[in-house]
């Protein structure tokens, strides 16, 4: 048995029915939301392929998008934008993030599986797993289900804003993102508190 099925089965063997694993995507960027997903299967549901959304290409997390959202019981998404991320800090950005994402489960999960170290402000059983997105196969599917659909969304703010090229980088700091930050300031999505982005901003 594959590693991230066993981890998730020890939970099921442990009596729990229904497992949320939970993951984010995008807490390093300079631009755009974090996504936080929560993802929960039927028991002893496993799908073939399905990793860490960071190993796979861009055609195979699509693929597993939809088989996901074929094959679970429920799936939760939270999405906290740049502004609030500005306001907050990220880490409590993500941690609000994870939270939407559970409360918008259509089925109450049991058990949190989260990725990380860091715990959410829930009444509901938790773990925090370091890595977790390559240890269980619920939390895999939440890295792959956030991460596709940020990607998605920061393809619609790269037809908003074409100037940043959006659609290549995702907002993260690469070499040509910077440039664009340089040239043109930042944009509306841009996160004013980070570095990179709040040296070129006038506010």
């Amino acid at each position: 048995m594959a590693i991230l099925e066993r981890f998730d089965k020890e939970f099921w063997d442990k009596g729990y029915r229904f497992i949320a694993g939970i993951d984010e995507a995008g807490r390093g960027p300079l631009a755009g939301p974090v996504v936080a997903s929560a993802v929960i299967f039927p028991s002893e549901t496993f799908i073939d392929g399905i990793d860490d959304s960071k190993k796979l290409t861009p055609p195979e997390r699509d693929r597993l998008f939809n088989v996901i959202k074929d094959n679970a019981l429920s799936i939760g998404i939270g999405i906290v934008p740049s502004e609030v991320i500005d306001d907050i800090n990220i880490l409590e950005a993500t941690k609000m993030a994870m939270n939407y994402a559970i409360s918008s489960l259509t089925v109450p999960p049991d058990l949190l599986i989260i990725d990380g170290i860091t715990p959410v402000e829930s009444p509901i059983k938790q773990f925090t797993i370091k890595r977790g997105d390559s240890l269980s196969h619920s939390i895999a599917a939440a890295s792959i289900i956030a991460k596709v659909t940020r990607d998605r969304l920061m393809l619609e703010y790269d037809v908003k804003y074409p100037q940043y090229l959006f659609a290549g980088h995702k907002g993260y700091g690469t070499p040509e993102h910077m440039k664009r930050i340089r040239e043109f300031g930042p944009c509306e999505i841009h996160r004013r508190s980070f570095t990179g982005v709040k040296e070129h901003s006038k506010e």
